[in-house]
């Protein structure tokens, strides 16, 4: 086990080999109700750690509805995500929050986990206010429309995870999606 030193200084210059530049500020929210089903076995740890590969998620959320159970809360509360629980409609708590993502000048990139065709004009907005656009989408049942207004879209298949460059039928690795 290497020598571990004390005191503020050594506190301080360890701390400063650890600031990353370059690195992009991720706010992610999560449609908790569209996403977080057992048939789609949705693992939020993966998609954590996929955006530090990328930057550091400042901002991390998940949206549920009242009939979340506390298993799910409080799992998702371990994964370090925060969970929000909605008495109304999950969507326009989500868009609402999202929208301050938007005009966070801190935020560099929005990251959103759904399937829903609703939040397009979310990701309309963002590209337009220059943010980066991620979109993690669920087959079966992921909107066409979310998947060409994103910049980047990874798709959760079958407990894969699948990267797509262009808005083409190709991956990005060259097999033909099916």
């Amino acid at each position: 086990m290497a020598n571990v030193k004390t005191g503020l200084n050594s506190i301080v210059k360890y701390l400063s080999t650890k600031k990353e530049t370059g690195r992009r500020s991720i706010g992610l929210l999560v449609d908790g109700p569209n996403v977080l089903r057992k048939e789609f076995n949705v693992n939020l740890e993966e998609i954590r750690d996929v955006l530090k590969e990328y930057g550091n998620v400042k901002i991390g959320r998940v949206f549920l509805n009242q009939y979340a159970s506390d298993k799910l809360v409080e799992a998702i509360e371990n994964n370090g995500f925060e969970p929000i629980i909605c008495s109304s409609d999950v969507d326009v708590r989500l868009a609402v929050e999202g929208m301050e993502i938007v005009y966070n000048p801190n935020i560099d990139t929005m990251a959103l986990v759904t399937r829903d065709a609703d939040f397009k004009p979310l990701l309309n907005k963002a590209n337009e206010h220059g943010k980066e656009t991620i979109i993690f989408g669920v087959e079966p049942g992921f909107s066409t429309s979310l998947r060409n207004s994103a910049d980047y879209v990874i798709i959760l298949d079958n407990e894969e995870m699948n990267h797509y460059d262009d808005m083409n039928s190709e991956k990005a690795d060259g097999q033909e999606i099916k």
